[in-house]
């Protein structure tokens, strides 16, 4: 049996692995420092992005609110100007209205005054003929008896006559003079009442003629028994109940002779003045619409008797 000695010597793979290992542990000292220099350079450059994006930011806010303060600071000064100069128009148009009121007011006072000027002198006038009657006439009534005293040089028994005589003629000059005062203070309290009358008219003239009334008549149905109802309605104005019975009765009795139409003016005046009472009324939205709406479902006509 043969012998096969070998002899191996790992000697120069030792050191060929030795020398690899001295690589790998050198490679890996260069990219161990090599990641912490990129790990530098990135944390350097984020920083510096970082700063640049919060310096941006900053600049940018700054910039915006620098143009919204130049922006509010233009508006308040052009509503400031506008301002100011609605002050100096306003202010100029109170001026214009205190003068244009002052001589209004001076134009009116002086036109009252000389109304009053004037009404002062006719009621003095219209009291004249009562002022002279009181002041005068009848003055000289109440001393009737020292005008009437009969004065004669001589108080002998034939004097008497004369005395009697001159005392009827002194009572029929003092008659006939109380006589014409009264009837000329009656004649002027005549004109005055006819002046008066003329002025201040308390019955109004009354005439004949034809006047037309608005009338409503209408059908409707007080339950689902189908007998159809009517009434009348008219306007309570100028109208006393004789007049609204005697319309009533006429046209019950020709209803029947009336020529009913349809006239588009008419309708649209109807309809306008409903819309018009509706709005104004205080009714809710609801009602409002509920009638609006059964206004339209129903149809009428107009005629003129």
């Amino acid at each position: 049996m043969a012998t096969f000695n070998y002899r191996i010597d790992t000697q120069p793979l030792a050191n060929e692995l030795g020398n690899v290992s001295n690589n790998v542990s050198l490679t890996t000292g260069a990219m161990v420092s090599m990641q912490e220099a990129v790990i530098a350079a990135e944390e350097r450059a984020s920083d510096y992005v970082c700063d640049n994006v919060n310096t941006g930011f900053y600049a940018l806010i700054r910039a915006q609110i620098s143009q919204k303060l130049a922006k509010y600071k233009s508006d308040v000064d052009s509503q400031t100007m506008l301002l100011s100069q609605q002050k100096r128009a306003l202010q100029s148009i109170k001026g214009r209205m205190e003068r244009d009121y002052n001589m209004i007011s001076r134009r009116y006072t002086k036109l009252f005054d000389g109304l009053n000027a004037n009404l002062r002198t006719r009621v003095f006038e219209l009291d004249k003929p009562s002022v002279d009657f009181a002041c005068k006439e009848i003055g000289r009534i109440s001393n009737r008896t020292k005008y009437l005293t009969a004065t004669i040089p001589v108080t002998q028994l034939e004097s008497i006559a004369v005395s009697q005589k001159i005392i009827a003629s002194n009572l029929k000059q003092r008659g006939f003079k109380v006589i014409d005062s009264m009837t000329s203070f009656i004649h002027e309290i005549n004109i005055q009442k006819k002046l008066t009358d003329k002025i201040l008219v308390d019955d109004y003239p009354q005439r004949l003629g034809e006047a037309y009334i608005p009338v409503i008549v209408y059908q409707f149905n007080r339950d689902r028994s189908g007998k159809e109802n009517m009434e009348i309605v008219m306007t309570d104005t100028e109208l006393n109940e004789a007049a609204k019975s005697t319309i009533s009765e006429a046209l019950y009795s020709g209803l029947d002779n009336i020529e009913w139409r349809q006239e588009d003016r008419s309708e649209k005046e109807i309809y306008d003045e409903f819309c018009r009472q509706l709005s104004e009324s205080g009714k809710t939205p609801r009602e409002k619409e509920v009638a609006l709406k059964l206004f339209k479902a129903n149809s009428y006509l107009t005629a003129k008797v």
